[in-house]
This record gives C-alpha cells, structure tokens and sequence, in this order.
C-alpha cells in the first residue's frame, strides 16, 4: 500500500512540476517567444483548460479499464505532450502543447484520489489523499525551484523535459507498485452522469473554482511581484518558490489534520477566510524585500489547507460516482487556475500594477466564502428532510 501511495505521489509530483514551474519562468517563456507577460499567462491557461476537458472525458473513457492501468496510460499521455512542449518554438504551438499536457492532470488525480482513499486503513483517508497530494506540493519545494532555476540559466525548453523524465518514473512506478486495482466504476457512465443532478455537487465544484482561483490570482505572477514590486533580483525567485513550496507542504499537512477534526466543508471555510486575510495584507507588504517572502510562505500554507478537505467534500457529495465526482474538482481547481490567471491579468495589462492580482485574489476567496456557506445550508437542509421523513 505504501508503494501504491508514493506511486500516486510520484505522479503528482510530475503533475504539479509541469503546472507551477511555468509561473516561475513566466518572464522566460515571454523573452523567448517575444510575447508579454500577461500573453505568456495563456499558457497557464491553456493548462488548466486542457484539465477541464479531459478530467470527465478521459475518466468516463477510462472507467472501461481497471483503475491501475488505467492511471499507467494517464502517465504515459503525460510524459509524451510534456516532453513534446519543451520543443515547441512559436506561442501557438507552446499552447496546443499546453493544452494536450493538461488533459490527463484531472483524471489522475481524480481517480488517484479515489484510489488512495479505498487503499487506506479505516478512518486514514484524509492522510491517504494528502499523501497522493504530497507530490504535488513537494514538487513545488524541489521541483519547481530546480525547473525555474533550468529556466533562468539555461532556457525554458529544459525546464519541460525534466517534467518529462519525471513522467517517465512515474510511469514505471505506477507498473510495478501499483496493486491490480477494479475498474473505476461498475455504474457505466450514462449512470454515472445522474450525480451531475445533484445541486450539493455544483456548489461544491464552483466552490473549488471561485475558491482556489483566489490563490492562482496571486501564484501566477508571483515571478514579477517578487522582482518587479519588492525589486528582488531574478535569481531569488527560484528561493522564494522554495518557500511557496514549503508552504505548500505544510498547508496540505494541515488540511488534513482540519479534515480530520471537523468536516471537510467546514475545514474548507476556515481556510478561505484566512486566505482572504493573507492576500489582502500582502498588497500591504509586498513591496517589502523581506515581508514578501514571509508572505510567500504563509500564503501558501493557507491556500494548500484546503487541497486535501476540498477533494473529500466533492466525494462526499457524489456518493455512487465518486471518481467522476472527484475528476469533476480537479476540472474546477484548473478553471480556478484558468479564471485565476485572467482575471489576476486583466488590471495588471490596464497597468494597475501586480499587487492589483491580490485584490482579485481575495475578491474570489471572499465569494468562496459565500458559496461554502451556501453548501452547509443545503446539508441541514438536506439532513433535517431525512430527519423528518424518519
């Protein structure tokens, strides 16, 4: 089991090197293909739609296969489109790349979140989903510094191949660890689509959008905030995403401790609130040398306590199709990324400055707020309906 689990971690390491490191040589990718920055924040884009896309697609396609096999070929997409992206020498090009690379990231996720939960001891899911999830934020401590750092003094294009010998040992450790698992679903998927009926599921799937989008409004142009704003040489970004990464690490520790105590819904509340309290202070400190990589750590920290509690409050509300479920969030957390991203754009292009990205940042979490409070009204309602009809 511990193998099956690192696996997963493995594959999320490459899913989350091959995301975040493209933030970090943001100011790389523009240089070279001589496009602007907020231009070359349509690459994020593209990534995070590739995943809206082909989280239902590939999981609804791949529920005909056993669930390991099926995690292998996921991998194995993964590592070809990535590697295929570090040779791509036009924006067109460096965007259809983007977009086929993002297409398995929601489906394994999504299934690998599933997986690692029935893997689990009883009562160990939360630390069995932020195991998988570890990867994810362990590639923003090792991976991403070391991609941004290939980027800046090498060139951008190397920064992709890592993530593809990255997909590579994943693809193999999922084959040899990885126990011979059942299909993802008995249900088929016309039946699995009947979760989409419930109303819990859509609050919860615009929870994860509007929520973490709050997050990738400021993680997106972390690079020119920290050298342009704090007027830090480019060489520190590399260290400050180290920071973020730790951060992350640790968040994602926390959020499912939080899952654990309370529920997974309230958990995700506590977290937007104080996400909403970090980004507004940081537009604050940012222009502090120092202050802005404090609040690099601490942002997040508190953005990444809600990975782990916000994956099991989408698989609570899809009870019979928890992996069409949970791929469904994975689609949301990457049009979190995609709104994020263009949103955080928009004032930055009118020339409102980067700090401008954490107003828009705290705006989504604050509607978060709003949304996850709306999803515990509709569970007492829900549960005072069974109460009376008992």
């Amino acid at each position: 089991m511990n193998k099956a689990l690192l696996a997963l971690a493995i594959g999320g390491f490459g899913i989350g090197m091959t995301e975040f490191v493209i933030m970090g040589i943001l100011p790389d990718v523009a240089e070279a293909l001589n496009i602007t920055i907020p231009q070359a924040g349509h690459f994020i884009s593209a990534y995070a739609l590739g995943v809206v896309v082909g989280a239902p697609l590939l999981t609804g396609i791949g529920s005909k296969w056993p669930a390991h096999k099926v995690l292998m070929l996921l991998m194995v997409w993964f590592t070809v489109f990535n590697t295929l992206s570090a040779f791509a020498n036009s924006y067109h090009l460096l965007l259809i790349s983007r977009f086929l690379s993002g297409l398995p990231h929601g489906a394994f996720f999504g299934i690998g979140a599933v997986v690692a939960g029935q893997l689990a001891k009883p009562g160990k899911s939360a630390q069995a989903i932020a195991t998988m999830f570890t990867g994810l934020t362990v590639a923003n401590v090792l991976g991403v510094p070391f991609g941004t750092y290939l980027g800046h003094n090498y060139s951008w294009n190397v920064s992709f191949m890592a993530v593809g010998v990255v997909g590579v040992l994943a693809v193999l450790s999922i084959k040899f660890w990885m126990p011979e698992l059942s299909r993802p679903s008995n249900n088929g998927i016309i039946k699995d689509l009947k979760v989409l009926k419930k109303l819990e599921l859509w609050m919860v799937i615009l929870l994860t959008t509007v929520g973490t989008g709050g997050f990738f409004a400021w993680y997106s142009y972390i690079a020119p905030l920290i050298t342009e704003v704090a007027g830090h040489p480019e060489s520190i970004v590399s260290y400050a995403m180290i920071l973020a990464g730790l951060g992350m690490v640790l968040g994602n520790l926390i959020g499912a401790k939080l899952a654990e105590k309370f529920s997974p819904i309230y958990s995700v509340l506590i977290s937007l609130i104080l996400m909403v309290i970090v980004l507004v202070a940081n537009t604050y400190l940012a222009s502090d040398k120092i202050a802005v990589l404090v609040m690099t750590f601490i942002i997040a920290t508190v953005a990444f306590t809600l990975s782990t509690p916000i994956q099991m409050a989408v698989i609570n509300s899809a009870k019979g199709s928890e992996m069409l479920g949970s791929s469904l969030n994975q689609s949301a957390f990457n049009m979190g990324n995609a709104s994020g991203a263009y949103l955080a754009g928009l004032p930055i292009a009118y020339g409102y400055g980067f700090t401008s990205a954490d107003w828009v940042g705290a705006g989504m979490a604050g509607a978060g707020i709003f949304i996850a409070m709306g999803v515990i009204w509709i569970r007492k309602r829900n549960a005072q309906r069974v109460a009376l009809q008992t």
